[in-house]
């Protein structure tokens, strides 16, 4: 203090707080990729229901005919679900066909000792592809298992 002049013009870091450093920006850049993600789900629901919301309206006279040759309510919407988790699927599968090949680039740029490496857990992506699918199809659904089949079928 007396070379300062009194003047406390110098800090210590301890390896504590620099792990506690790097927790927080751990956490911080999880809780960023979780809120991008949970944005890109939305936006890729909202997607495919306005996909399937134009299909059923170019598909109104089929529905018809399939309702006034025996198709039930269940039949229809089973259907346009399962197309809607199709899409869904279809959208998240290059999710799954290609991280080994962005860890492969990432170990190539880097030192190798901080890349990711994928897990089981990684591929809960199906699944969430597979809810959006759902989330997304159900509105379209009942709007397409509730057409009338005579209404449908006077449909231009």
């Amino acid at each position: 203090m007396i070379t300062h002049g009194g003047i406390e013009d110098f800090s210590l870091q301890t390896q504590e707080d620099w792990a506690e450093r790097i927790t927080s920006s751990i956490h911080n850049a999880r809780m960023s990729g979780g809120i991008i993600s949970a944005i890109s789900l939305l936006v890729g629901g909202i997607g495919i229901m306005n996909i399937m919301l134009a299909s059923i309206t170019e598909r109104i006279r089929e529905i018809g005919i399939r309702k006034a040759v025996g198709a039930t309510y269940s039949d229809i919407f089973i259907q346009i679900l399962v197309e809607s988790v199709v899409i869904a699927l279809i959208g998240g599968s290059p999710g799954l066909l290609h991280p080994p090949d962005w860890w492969k680039a990432r170990r190539h740029f880097t030192d190798g000792e901080h890349t990711s490496h994928h897990s089981a857990g990684d591929d809960s992506g199906v699944g969430f592809s597979a809810g959006v699918g759902v989330l997304a199809g159900l509105v379209p659904a009942f709007k397409a298992a509730g057409l009338d089949p005579i209404q449908a079928l006077r449909y231009e």
